[in-house]
């Protein structure tokens, strides 16, 4: 790790951690609360944002063509589009990736929003190329950051899906590995009963997600066989609520491999977070507890 002690992370001058782990448990608002808090009160943080940075740098066009796609089928807008009379672009945010994962889409029937699954599957290679680029520009920003606008310290809230564009079981990996050359990596460990959470809000709310070819290939068959449903009249939101709750238990060891490369701390310790010393204090805590002996 970058950082030999706790002391020694408490005493340098540059700062620099990667957040992961399921989405909502606090990588977002960690990152909010060192970016917005003055730096005379340890904040003032860069805060760079993986999935922001794919839907901006890497998917904007991808996403922009999307809605012009739909744009076409409306004989005004089509005729604004064709003389170059209006302008159509996505106004993706850090806390609002609705065009996305509006452009990931779901599989299924098309009547109920569904994509067919050859396209479906495009996209999804088309994200996991946009992510690894993405977290790869993590070095970049860094150097950036200090060199252009002054920030020393600096917080990658990285994609729920890293674990899936990376092999946390090799020790080769070139994405893990610039990574832990760059950043300390951190872990932000749930409980079952926050996965238990995030599978209910999801289920209330279900998004487009990114995973593993081979596991989403697996369940696209298991899901058809056991629910009796072909492409075309699998209901989409069904079919990713159910593929969902699997891909949380399919997440945990990958996540928990990629722990190895740095350190880890709980959702119960991110919820008693106040301050940016509270942060620093328990990223402190956690080194030291991740030395041998300590």
């Amino acid at each position: 790790m970058i950082y030999r002690s706790g002391k020694d992370y408490l005493d340098s001058s540059h700062k620099r951690v990667l957040l992961f782990g399921m989405s909502g448990l606090g990588k977002t608002w960690l990152s909010n609360l060192m970016r917005d808090t003055a730096p005379g009160q340890g904040g003032g943080w860069f805060h760079y944002s993986v999935d922001y940075r794919i839907g901006t740098r890497y998917m904007g066009e991808h996403i922009a063509d999307n809605f012009k796609r739909e744009a076409m089928k409306v004989p005004l807008l089509r005729e604004l589009l064709m003389t170059d009379s209006v302008f159509i672009a996505s106004n993706i945010t850090f806390d609002n990736l609705a065009p996305l994962s509006t452009y990931l889409g779901k599989p299924g029937d098309p009547a109920r929003g569904g994509l067919p699954f050859a396209e479906y599957m495009k996209r999804q290679r088309e994200h996991r190329e946009a992510e690894i680029a993405a977290t790869l520009d993590t070095r970049h920003f860094i150097e950036r950051a200090e060199d252009i606008y002054g920030y020393r310290d600096f917080i990658c809230d990285s994609s729920g899906s890293i674990c899936e564009v990376v092999d946390p079981f090799d020790p080769a990996d070139a994405v893990l590995g610039q990574l832990a050359q760059t950043l300390l990596l951190v872990w932000i460990k749930g409980s079952d009963a926050h996965t238990e959470e995030l599978v209910r809000r999801f289920d209330r709310a279900p998004k487009p997600m990114y995973y593993q070819p081979a596991f989403l290939e697996a369940m696209w068959q298991e899901y058809r066989a056991s629910h009796g449903v072909t492409e075309e009249n699998c209901d989409p939101d069904h079919f990713v609520r159910w593929t969902y709750a699997r891909a949380l238990a399919h997440r945990q060891p990958r996540y928990a491999a990629m722990a190895e490369w740095g350190v880890t701390i709980t959702a119960e310790e991110v919820a008693e977070v106040r301050t940016p010393a509270d942060f620093n204090a328990l990223l402190a805590s956690a080194i030291d507890r991740r030395r041998p002996g300590a």
